[in-house]
């Protein structure tokens, strides 16, 4: 089939060569020219979709990169993969209201229309639906498929990928779940079909509002047991011994990356909006994972008055780690980088370290914490430096995404102080866990 995958991000690329390794041959439309330049060059700017992947479906004719709407012209299935983000802590549907037109120009009888991006109950049946039958004279569910399958991309996550991910897949007719499902079928080992649209719209809020409730408990135990004199890590990992009904989860600086910071809210919002109801674990989730960066600039303060009787203006920290979870670049959202924010604005000369980020400043030596900066994505306003070859030099130092690459045990040995906000050091007494 020709497959057209609208948004060649982090969702939308494993998409698309995913679909061109099976055998599909897809437009990857991408309306950044600089990024699609960088696609038909064979340049892979997302982790999880190494140059050589990338390279290979190029070579094979089954995948080329185009930011020209007219491509698109005489697909079978188009998958919409665009951004949906909060702008003014309110929903932004713009990316998924442009895509939907861009496409219902080219939409032909029989074809099908999938929407991926993340967003709350009933988008997919009165945004997107009016959009495609308007721009195109057909009607939804007669002339052509419309379906919604919820992404659920971990990046940096090796062992649940893109094809062997259970995936939802939803219809607004019988015929349009069958064609939906169709698709899925040929690029993922399991689909999962559901009764509606916005049963799997919900369904997708709902696994990631889960989590951000779940590590917001944490994040305020860990506070309280702060308070109490109590090892949160280690009450933790005794609870974790119960076979039966507890989930582990940790604290950390906060939340990040594409889902967690969002995708509660579009809920939370959609409620207040539509019915004048408020989603009061929601928010108040919300409001204790948002604050989580200022705890740990406070922990960092008092550290520095009760240990070496200075304050933050004027102390030299080292940052280790801009991304908002080990093992990847993705910084969107990233709590780190607020934590880097809030001490710099304090007066703080912060120094970061984070080896899947680009070099942007600094100029030092080689790495003893860090391997040599190798992402792609940069982090606006924020600098990072290909690495250190001595942490003596710094007032204090905070562990704030627990890359493989950081060498924990010489880092405790030659620090002065280390606020560790994952739990990841050795106990010491210049040590201090979250």
């Amino acid at each position: 089939m020709h497959i057209c995958v609208l948004g060649q991000g982090y969702v939308g690329l494993p998409l698309a060569v995913r679909a061109a390794e099976v055998g599909h041959t897809v437009t990857g439309y991408e309306p950044d020219r600089t990024r699609c330049a960088a696609l038909a060059a064979g340049s892979s700017y997302v982790e999880d979709i190494g140059d050589g992947r990338l390279q290979g479906v190029l070579d094979s004719g089954a995948y080329r990169a185009s930011w020209a709407p007219q491509d698109l012209k005489g697909f079978d299935v188009a998958v919409i993969t665009v951004p949906t983000p909060l702008t003014d802590r309110a929903p932004d549907l713009s990316c998924v209201r442009d895509a939907g037109r861009v496409l219902a120009e080219w939409i032909e009888p029989g074809a099908t229309v999938v929407l991926e991006s993340t967003t709350h109950p009933g988008t997919t049946r009165d945004v997107l639906v009016p959009l495609l039958e308007e721009g195109s004279g057909l009607v939804a569910g007669r002339d052509f498929h419309v379906g919604f399958s919820p992404e659920r991309i971990d990046p940096g996550n090796a062992d649940w990928r893109l094809e062997n991910t259970p995936k939802i897949v939803a219809g607004l007719t019988e015929g349009c779940l069958r064609r939906v499902r169709d698709f899925y079928d040929t690029v993922t080992d399991v689909t999962v079909p559901a009764s509606g649209l916005e049963e799997a719209e919900l369904a997708k809020v709902f696994e990631n509002t889960y989590r951000h409730v779940n590590i917001a408990l944490v994040n305020e135990l860990s506070r309280m047991a702060h308070t109490l004199g109590v090892d949160v890590w280690h009450t933790l990992e005794l609870a974790a011994t119960k076979p039966f009904g507890f989930t582990r989860f940790l604290p950390g600086p906060g939340v990040g990356g594409h889902c967690l910071p969002i995708d509660p809210v579009y809920l939370s919002h959609h409620v207040k909006a539509r019915h004048g109801q408020t989603f009061r674990l929601i928010e108040l989730a919300q409001d204790i994972n948002e604050s989580q960066p200022d705890y740990v600039v406070r922990r960092l303060q008092d550290a520095l008055s009760r240990r070496f009787r200075r304050s933050v203006h004027g102390a030299r920290v080292l940052a280790l780690g801009a991304a908002y979870k080990p093992g990847t670049s993705d910084a969107r959202q990233s709590p780190a980088v607020e934590v880097t924010d809030r001490l710099r604005a304090m007066g703080a000369d912060v120094t970061v370290v984070d080896p899947h980020l680009p070099e942007t400043g600094g100029g030092l030596r080689d790495i003893p914490f860090a391997g040599a900066g190798t992402g792609t994505g940069t982090v606006t306003g924020l600098d990072t430096v290909a690495g250190l070859d001595t942490v003596a030099g710094f007032d204090a130092v905070v562990l704030l995404t627990p890359h493989a690459e950081f060498d924990l045990d010489r880092l405790a040995a030659e620090a002065a102080y280390v606020l560790d906000t994952r739990g990841v050091m050795p106990a010491a007494p210049h040590i201090e866990r979250l």
